[in-house]
């Protein structure tokens, strides 16, 4: 999908200020060891035992919580997506990851307000998730990282090599 020029930097800019989101949420787990062994096993105790969708507990309780401390370290996913987005490289693949790790959240933290309660109450606990997946997705339409970014670089080197062809 071709992004209008006039579209293209703001989305990069705001493709830049995002990044700065999961650079800091990857940043601190990837600090120390103290996420892995022991945070995560928090978190993923209390999706289970209270907040996670029904459909998903089966998964996090058999398949993730078991390899707590492998998942635990797979979570530094988000440093890698804050820089990819950073410096626009990649950007569209990050895009992919940032949802799936998104939606990850959503649906561990579903029940957050408690059951029952209106239903504004469960998009307002999720506004932590649900923007930047928004955000991402509008990345990945507009191929955010052509624009102040490598992956433009590397879409006007391929494009020129494929024109002397």
């Amino acid at each position: 999908m071709e992004t209008s020029s006039s579209l293209s930097r703001p989305i990069a800019g705001v493709r830049i200020a995002t990044s700065v989101f999961f650079l800091l949420f990857g940043e601190y787990k990837v600090a120390g060891p103290g996420f892995a062994h022991g945070g995560f096993q928090t978190y993923l105790h209390d999706y289970i035992a209270n907040s996670a969708l029904s459909f998903y507990r089966p998964l996090l309780s058999t398949v993730v919580f078991p390899h707590a401390a492998f998942f635990g370290y797979m979570v530094r996913v988000e440093l890698l997506i804050g820089i990819s987005l950073l410096i626009g490289l990649w950007v569209r693949l990050a895009c992919v990851l940032g949802i799936l790790f998104l939606l990850n959240l959503t649906l561990a933290a579903r029940w957050e307000p408690g059951h029952g309660v209106a239903v504004w109450r469960y998009f307002g606990a999720r506004l932590d998730t649900l923007p930047l997946m928004l955000l991402l997705i509008i990345f990945f339409a507009a191929d955010a990282g052509r624009v102040w970014g490598l992956d433009g670089r590397r879409w006007r080197v391929n494009r020129s090599e494929s024109v002397c062809a």
